[in-house]
């Protein structure tokens, strides 16, 4: 990748050359302490395997705009923890591939949560180490730093907004809310601005990053509400009943929940937070979907929040790769099959 040309592949491998040793090595001295500690640190590798490292991505941009990234890979583990979710990237997650270390002891499945817990508890503790050790001058750290605190503290009330708000009445305007705090801010909009506060920007640039960050955000949600129930899990790694199942607060049922008459809510409270749900009654939910034609609508919201991002990055004065790689960024991060 040339200074200014942008290839997400190129990217990708880089911030895997220097994360994947990083968390190797840490995951060895972790299970170095006791060998029973081996399950654990495997989970604490396989949680920074795969994924499209979009985060660091836009924290990069960010930088480069105006003139980091295990911590992804910790609110995972700690997000499929919350949701209950089975699958990741196509294998079993932390909280489910660890029964097995802990399969003979009382409460097993209690115990595997709490070791899951843990390894995204070590992994947001080695995001740290890697942003304070990155070799950027003290200074620069020192402007950024703050928003750390921020980036977390809006991640995790975004997280508790979806767990106080599931298996309530479907709610557009919770749901988009939710969306905002645990996945546009803390994906897109504190990555910009931690890569801009590092490079110095100013209050107008941040502001942008703002406006550009945050619609995208959203958007990139809303893809992956469509793509949790009706994408090929062949593709997304995931399996289609999770929200269903879970009786989340996605926009996807909010929005179907809003135009639905009696019958089809009738319809979908039978069927929604049902842990026993088959593909009968996953089909079903989907009918009721495609029926009300909801699965346009988020497509409409998609698209009015990835054009109003365009227009705020339009209107910044930021160089022109810097342009056409946030551009590129926002077409990979909502036109996509997984």
């Amino acid at each position: 990748m040339t200074p200014d040309r942008w290839d997400a592949a190129v990217f990708k491998a880089r911030v895997d050359e220097v994360l994947h040793p990083f968390v190797a090595r840490e995951a060895d001295l972790f299970a170095a302490i006791d060998p029973s500690l081996a399950p654990v640190a495997a989970q604490v590798e396989a949680a920074v395997a795969d994924g499209k490292r979009l985060r660091a991505a836009f924290c990069y941009w960010g930088w480069r705009a105006a003139w980091i990234s295990s911590r992804e890979a910790a609110a995972v583990v700690h997000d499929d923890l919350i949701d209950d979710s089975a699958l990741r990237h196509g294998r079993p997650t932390a909280h489910i591939a660890l029964r097995g270390a802990v399969r003979r002891r009382p409460r097993s499945v209690a115990a595997a949560r709490s070791l899951a817990m843990l390894v995204g508890d070590l992994l947001m503790g080695m995001a740290g180490q890697l942003f304070t050790t990155s070799g950027l001058p003290a200074a620069y750290l020192g402007r950024a730093r703050p928003l750390w605190t921020v980036l977390g503290r809006e991640l995790i009330a975004g997280e508790c907004l979806e767990i106080l708000r599931t298996g309530a009445e479907p709610d557009t305007g919770a749901s988009l809310k939710v969306i905002r705090y645990k996945t546009a801010k803390y994906t897109v909009e504190q990555p910009l601005l931690i890569g801009g506060a590092l490079a110095g920007a100013g209050g107008r640039l941040r502001e942008g990053y703002s406006a550009y960050g945050l619609p995208l955000g959203e958007a990139f949600q809303l893809r992956d509400d469509l793509l949790g129930l009706f994408g090929d899990p062949g593709q997304t790694g995931k399996a289609n009943a999770d929200d269903v199942c879970g009786h989340r607060p996605t926009a996807l049922l909010a929005e179907t929940w809003r135009v639905a008459g009696d019958d089809d809510r009738d319809r979908l409270r039978a069927l929604l937070g049902r842990r026993d749900l088959d593909e009968d009654g996953l089909h079903a939910v989907r009918d009721v979907m495609r029926r009300l034609k909801t699965p346009g609508l988020v497509e409409d919201m998609i698209t009015a929040r990835v054009e109003e991002a365009l227009d705020a990055l339009h209107g910044l004065d930021v160089p022109s790769h810097a342009a056409d790689a946030l551009t590129a960024l926002a077409n990979s991060a909502t036109v996509r099959l997984s």
